[in-house]
């Protein structure tokens, strides 16, 4: 086994991760899935990915009871968590901690961040980070991370939310493979953003759960030579058979990183079939969304002070426009007096007796608007009544 570090946190982990999806599968017996993560330890794999949303829990069950034994011991343990809010978010993190059956978990992730408004729920004062920063100054988890699938400019807008909040990542998930290159692509635009910043990085979906393979264009052990030879410090793969586990053993064992040519070579093959996402179908659709498919996962935005999240406002009273020309006048609003950098989040608004909404162009803008008349929130007076509205 070849080991790697796990970036500023100075762990030394094995290059590649087991991967904890498969392993919860009820095809799968559980007898196998434990002999699975067990022949992988003894083999020399100690990076086991998990997550709490994983088949209902089975996939953290079956890991606990395999790390029974002496074999927590001989594992770095990552999981995963959806809750955006602290409460929901500690929630989770207890159940993990059970299901695990260990007092801590090396590393816990912010799971599925794909919506540019998570990290903004995420690090609230009443968010997601407090409970996993509560939780490691208690001993319960030693590193934070967070992944994602969806578009690199979401990660690095989480990575810049985090810096505003005085924090850094440990680590950083996301997609890395052959295809990911020609669109879309997390290595282009944030893998040397976590080289930089020395945040250990986590690749996942090296054969984007088989889909590249049907391209025709490579095999399984050249996606994982592809994402390997990346400066990645785990790749995480599937593994739900001792066969598989054999195969990704023999390419670790074999492993040289590719030459310059035989990177171009393996691009060139891939080209024309990754250049509108078709085999990375978790950029393109929704189907791999866990989190929008259940969104009683993330738990309750915090209500917020509208006054403190947009600035000074003001109220203002436009009548009889439509949502056409609301947006081309929130355009003409927004050039004229544009509002803070920091106002970039998507959020629905209630208020007593208005339908609420958003409309935005390239900075966004509350707004509130009832059958007849819009009132549009600016910036420049302070809006006095503000303590009646809340931003869920």
């Amino acid at each position: 086994m070849q080991y790697r570090t796990l970036g500023r946190t100075g762990e030394r982990v094995s290059a590649i991760g087991l991967g904890g999806w498969h392993l919860g599968f009820a095809s799968i017996d559980e007898r196998l899935s434990i002999r699975i993560i067990r022949e992988a330890i003894d083999r020399g794999v100690t990076f086991l990915d998990n997550s709490w949303d994983y088949n209902d829990g089975a996939s953290e069950l079956r890991m606990g009871k395999a790390l029974r034994d002496g074999y927590r011991s001989r594992a770095f343990l990552m999981t995963k968590i959806d809750g955006r809010s602290k409460a929901e978010a500690t929630r989770q993190l207890e159940e993990s901690l059970r299901r695990l059956e260990t007092d801590c978990i090396d590393l816990v992730q912010h799971h599925e961040v794909i919506r540019y408004e998570d990290p903004h729920r995420i690090f609230d004062e009443e968010g997601a980070h407090a409970a996993l920063d509560e939780a490691r100054r208690a001993g319960k988890v030693r590193y934070i991370g967070f992944t994602g699938h969806k578009d690199p400019r979401i990660h690095l807008h989480t990575l810049e939310v985090g810096r505003e909040h005085g924090f850094t990542f440990d680590t950083v998930q996301m997609p890395l493979n052959v295809m990911d290159a020609h669109y879309r692509s997390f290595e282009l635009l944030v893998l040397p953003e976590l080289v930089k910043q020395n945040i250990g990085v986590l690749g996942m979906k090296s054969l984007a759960n088989g889909l590249i393979l049907r391209s025709g264009t490579v095999t399984a052990p050249e996606c994982l030579r592809y994402a390997l030879s990346l400066p990645t410090s785990v790749v995480i793969t599937g593994i739900e058979s001792l066969e598989r586990l054999e195969q990704a053993l023999e390419v670790i064992r074999t492993f040289q990183p590719l030459s310059d040519a035989e990177r171009q070579a393996l691009l060139a093959k891939t080209s024309h079939a990754a250049m509108r996402g078709e085999f990375e179908l978790f950029k393109t659709t929704s189907i791999f969304d866990a989190t929008a498919l259940n969104p009683s996962w993330l738990g309750e935005e915090p209500p917020r002070d509208l006054a403190r999240r947009a600035g000074a406002l003001a109220v203002r009273h436009v009548k009889g426009l439509d949502r056409r020309r609301l947006a081309q006048h929130l355009q003409r609003r927004l050039q004229r007096d544009p509002l803070p950098h920091e106002v970039h989040h998507t959020l629905p608004v209630r208020h007593e007796g208005l339908h609420m909404g958003l409309a935005f162009a390239e900075t966004r803008l509350v707004v509130a608007f009832d059958d007849h008349d819009l009132i549009g929130l600016a910036r420049q007076e302070p809006y006095r009544s503000a303590d009646r509205f809340l931003i869920r």
